[in-house]
């Protein structure tokens, strides 16, 4: 099954020339690879802020970890900014576990997902 990203101008405007990223609502390990050579080639051709929003997100593993933290990756050298927004408590409560969490928090889905405590 082929993933569906979105890229489309952000409509927020408080950042300035960015275009957002849509992860599918399945990013499992069969979806990992194709979903990250697609958001990849999206970042390459984006402006220096470039938002993930995670909204959608309702079934996954750690490898949306590991697409996310690969996304983050291939910003750095380029001088760009990830911004993940609307992330599921459940994926930042994965990413606590494995201890990565601070690598991926901005903006809001860091309040949201301390607002909703992580089942237990």
């Amino acid at each position: 099954m082929a993933s569906s990203i979105l890229w489309q101008p952000a409509t927020n405007p408080t950042i300035k020339r960015t275009d957002v990223l849509a992860l599918p609502a399945v990013l499992t390990h069969a979806q990992a690879g194709p979903c990250l050579q697609q958001l990849s080639a999206a970042i390459a051709d984006s402006p220096q802020q470039v938002v993930v929003q995670a909204q959608a997100l309702q079934e996954f593993d750690s490898s949306a970890l590991a697409v996310l933290l690969e996304l983050r990756r291939v910003c750095l050298p380029l001088g760009k900014q990830l911004h993940i927004e609307a992330a599921p408590a459940q994926l930042m409560h994965l990413a606590a576990l494995y201890g990565v969490r601070a690598l991926l928090e901005n903006g809001d889905h860091a309040s949201a997902a301390r607002a909703e405590p992580a089942p237990v």
